[in-house]
């Protein structure tokens, strides 16, 4: 019988070169372990860019919506842990991205895919009633069936040629574990405090026939019939403007100053109360996971790039606020027994994203610079580790913001900075007098940044 190859050809093999190779193997003295990965796949590299472009959608659109609720999430943990879930399904949308250019798809022609379907999907999960619902959607209807392509797809696809894919679903996944496992307990958390169980399954078996309707994450599976009625076509949705907290905090929004709300210094002037103004006003980072995620649904596909920038800064500062969630503990205080601030988010809630932007760009993050310096050598001096740990640490955070800020505005606004400053000054000074922050005197002109820093809090 002639020796055919996998190819359909006789090898052209010499025996003498054959037996000439054989003894040289056997003289070589080390035995290295043997690859044993096949060659081949289910996959040509059209079937996976397809695929992957869907998966790269599916992300991006996911880190979207979690930015839209990210005022009307009231819940602490779940405001704080979804800050990090946003983040984390932007970077395996970059990871998708990158694959697909490598593939010789144009960034241009990737960032520039739209998928009617999904959109669809994304909507309805848009409108779930509450957070618990929110989290059914993102997590365990969509989430989940994402984690489960991802495996599937890196076992049938070619271990060899595809290996970078491999590679990077399974760095995706190292997120989607944790994320996943998280999900699950929270919802189990929501039914235990009281929310229904049964309108809790009523939503995921909608939104799994939903996802069912449209071939799944891939687009590959039995198409099966779409539910009749979707909450998003009865309403379309529309983010919220308010910051939502839970009954566990008490808010106020008529003051930035602390002081102002507690009726009083709780510390006499010096380092200890400069430290506690510090390590509350991270606690009330909740308002900068606010604003930034809010902003991130504002400009959605204006830029991939500014989109990502934003997501990394939830991500920090969702870090920031449990840094000074946990470091009120550290101190001997109940964190929920000092007032929450919610000036910033309610006066950016409903602002255009350039005006929100800017403010917390050109003010908050630059008052911290400003004073952070002074807290870490103060922290120092007087041997504080705990202070001068996180404080360096969010000092290296802020700095980072700073910059980005300043890109993903010159990607979302063309106005030139004394006029986007002046109009920004403007729109707070306007929410500062309607919320009783000032008088109508001081309302007429547009408040200074120093002004604008002291009355917000930033």
């Amino acid at each position: 019988m002639t020796d055919h190859t996998p190819f359909g050809h006789v090898p052209a093999s010499r025996p003498q070169e054959r037996s000439a190779a054989a003894e040289r193997r056997r003289a070589f003295p080390f035995r290295f372990p043997a690859d044993p990965r096949p060659l081949g796949g289910a996959f040509t590299v059209a079937d996976s860019v397809a695929r992957l472009t869907r998966f790269y959608y599916l992300e991006r659109r996911l880190a979207q919506a979690i930015g839209a609720w990210t005022l009307s999430i009231p819940e602490f943990e779940v405001k704080v842990e979804s800050g990090r879930h946003l983040f984390w399904h932007a970077d395996a949308a970059r990871r998708l991205r990158d694959r697909l250019n490598e593939q010789q798809l144009r960034l241009a022609a990737v960032d520039e895919f739209r998928d009617a379907d999904i959109d669809r999907l994304i909507d309805e999960v848009l409108s779930a009633e509450d957070t618990a619902e929110l989290l059914v959607g993102v997590h365990q209807v969509i989430g989940r069936a994402l984690e489960i392509a991802y495996r599937h797809h890196a076992e049938r696809t070619c271990p060899i040629a595809d290996a970078p894919t491999i590679r990077l679903l399974a760095q995706i996944r190292l997120d989607y574990e944790p994320m996943l496992a998280w999900a699950d307990q929270a919802i189990a958390a929501y039914v235990a405090g009281g929310i229904d169980p049964a309108r809790l399954e009523r939503w995921r078996w909608h939104c799994d026939r939903l996802l069912a309707s449209i071939g799944g994450v891939t687009g590959a599976d039995r198409l099966t019939a779409a539910p009749a009625c979707l909450r998003s076509v009865e309403t379309a949705f529309v983010r919220g403007t308010a910051p939502r907290r839970d009954l566990r905090f008490v808010t106020f929004d008529r003051t930035g100053d602390y002081d102002a709300f507690d009726g009083g210094a709780r510390l006499e002037p010096g380092y200890d109360k400069e430290r506690l103004a510090f390590v509350r006003a991270q606690r009330d980072e909740l308002d900068a996971i606010e604003a930034f995620g809010t902003v991130l649904w504002d400009i959605r596909f204006t830029d991939f790039d500014a989109e990502y920038r934003l997501a990394r800064m939830v991500w920090d500062e969702s870090r920031h606020t449990e840094i000074g969630h946990r470091a009120m503990m550290a101190l001997g205080f109940d964190p929920f027994e000092l007032p929450n601030r919610l000036t910033p988010s309610t006066c950016r809630g409903p602002m255009e994203p350039a005006l929100a932007l800017a403010e917390i760009n050109m003010i908050g993050e630059v008052g911290v610079l400003k004073s952070i310096g002074r807290i870490v050598d103060e922290a120092a001096a007087s041997g504080d580790t705990l202070m001068t740990h996180i404080a360096d640490y969010i000092r290296a955070d802020e700095r980072t913001h700073v910059r980005s800020g300043q890109v993903v505005m010159k990607s979302i606004c063309d106005l030139p900075v004394a006029e986007l400053d002046q109009r920004m000054r403007a729109a707070f000074t306007r929410c500062l007098y309607d919320l009783g922050a000032i008088t109508q005197g001081e309302a007429k002109i547009a408040l200074s940044r120093e002004s604008l820093e002291h009355l917000i809090g930033e």
